[in-house]
């Protein structure tokens, strides 16, 4: 379910678990993908003979799982109302378990603060990558958000 907020509305959504996201593959084809494009082949990412030999498969990049939290994020909540808005950045950020190539993931999120800031608000939302049929999750993050004024 996504949650459509306007941004007058989001101070009053400070505590309150959005939920969680669909289920994401993160294939071996996805890891390859990732590699290519930051030009991190490290092996254990991509030699499967050697990764399967030494760590038992593949593992995908910390930074890949981050980089699916605004896909799977809109699935969750979209805010409307403003002008303009960007992404402020990570906090508390940890890659706390290893994803394997196969492995399905998902997001739960929690909005924590919602704090004024000039003409804006910086929304701060907990973010939980969990992963399927394990209970410590691969990546926790606070990521914060800066809204600015009404939609004209």
């Amino acid at each position: 379910m996504t949650w459509e907020v306007a941004l007058a509305e989001l101070e009053g959504l400070a505590g309150r678990e959005l939920g969680v996201s669909s289920w994401v593959s993160v294939t071996q084809q996805r890891i390859d993908a990732f590699a290519d494009a930051t030009g991190d082949h490290q092996w254990m990412h991509v030699d499967m003979p050697r990764a399967t030999r030494e760590r038992g498969g593949t593992i995908a990049h910390g930074l890949l799982i981050l980089s699916l939290l605004p896909s799977l994020s809109d699935e969750l909540m979209r805010v409307t109302g403003y002008s303009h808005g960007f992404s402020y950045g990570y906090d508390r950020l940890r890659f706390t378990n290893q994803v394997r190539a196969g492995t399905r993931i998902r997001l739960r999120q929690t909005v924590s603060s919602v704090e004024p800031r000039k003409a804006g608000l910086l929304v701060r939302v907990s973010c939980v990558v969990e992963l399927e049929n394990d209970v410590r999750p691969a990546l926790i993050a606070e990521h914060l958000s800066i809204y600015y004024g009404r939609a004209t």
